[in-house]
């Protein structure tokens, strides 16, 4: 893990806190991956959503919290 990330990290949580925010990540990250998969089938079976639909889907599973995603964020 690069250094700035980890630090940036034990700022957030504390020392202690690390290894708890990344497996909480890695348990998050194959329901995402999940929903990624579902867009995609939807969207090669339809045509692809719309801002304002995906601005609703948001809405729904986030309330009014800003998207924890940008929409052009990539799992890189």
């Amino acid at each position: 893990m690069p250094s700035e990330l980890l630090g940036a990290l034990r700022t957030r949580t504390g020392k202690r806190g690390v290894s708890a925010y990344v497996t909480a990540a890695v348990r998050h990250q194959p329901a995402m991956d999940g929903l990624a998969e579902i867009v995609a089938a939807y969207e090669a079976e339809h045509e692809p959503l719309s801002e304002a639909e995906v601005q609703a889907a948001q809405r729904e599973l986030f309330g009014d919290a800003p998207a924890p995603y940008a929409p052009d964020d990539s799992a890189a």
